[in-house]
């Protein structure tokens, strides 16, 4: 599998939304129609599309299978899904509305015995939401910061047996900063799972920046939102690089 070039759709009330650092006081309402922006991804030539349910994140159980359903309508690209995925009715949820893939984050934290069935039942269906702010793992829709440090998550994982994880430096998510690679480096360097990068793409650069460390892939938001970056252009340099 090649370098993977995520787009996210965040859902917030059924809107296209990017939080600022995680905080749902700092929002940016992008699109009433996320079914119109992930047919404009699919149009783009994206293969996988990242969806966040941040009100199910926040909440502790998935609030837009609805418009999960939409979504797997529109497009034939490869859903992943998160958000409030805490026990098997919801992930069997979410999977029967159409998601590939589903993240947990929260999970890892308070059920690893759960996410490891999980596993066993699912396989690479299952990835690692690694969310950090200040080298500490963040929960609840990143409304709690943990004492668990990201280090012990990823050990976790790797006897878990996670096949995939996506590292989110949550200081860095919707500031178009730029990603924390060294952070980057050092999870991949733990991790025996691919890692996807998350928060602070702003580049065409930073893609490639984070694809030298070891990255699998990575999510943008806020950028491709901005126009910052053309979805088009960074999947083309990606596959030629």
């Amino acid at each position: 599998m090649g370098f993977e070039v995520i787009p996210a759709i965040d859902l917030r009330a059924g809107r296209c939304v990017r939080l600022t650092q995680g905080d749902f006081d700092r929002e940016t309402r992008w699109s009433d129609d996320p079914v119109a922006t992930a047919q404009r991804w699919t149009d783009a030539g994206a293969q996988v599309i990242h969806i966040v349910d941040l009100d199910g994140a926040a909440d502790g159980e998935p609030k837009h299978l609805e418009v999960l359903r939409a979504l797997r309508q529109a497009t034939s690209a490869t859903l992943q899904f998160g958000g409030g995925l805490r026990n098997d009715e919801s992930v069997e949820a979410a999977l029967e509305a159409g998601a590939d893939r589903v993240v947990v984050g929260t999970a890892l934290v308070t059920q690893p015995d759960w996410v490891a069935s999980l596993c066993a039942r699912h396989g690479d269906k299952i990835i690692a939401g690694l969310d950090a702010r200040q080298g500490r793992v963040a929960t609840a829709g990143w409304l709690e910061t943990t004492t668990v440090s990201v280090q012990q998550l990823i050990e976790r994982a790797n006897e878990i047996g996670l096949r995939r994880g996506h590292f989110t430096d949550i200081e860095r998510d919707g500031t178009l900063s730029g990603p924390n690679v060294n952070a980057l480096a050092e999870v991949i360097r733990v991790a025996k799972f691919e890692v996807v990068a998350s928060g602070g793409i702003a580049q065409l650069e930073d893609l490639e920046a984070v694809r030298a460390v070891g990255a699998a892939g990575a999510i943008i938001g806020q950028a491709l939102y901005t126009g910052q970056i053309d979805l088009r252009q960074a999947l083309t340099r990606m596959v030629v690089a």
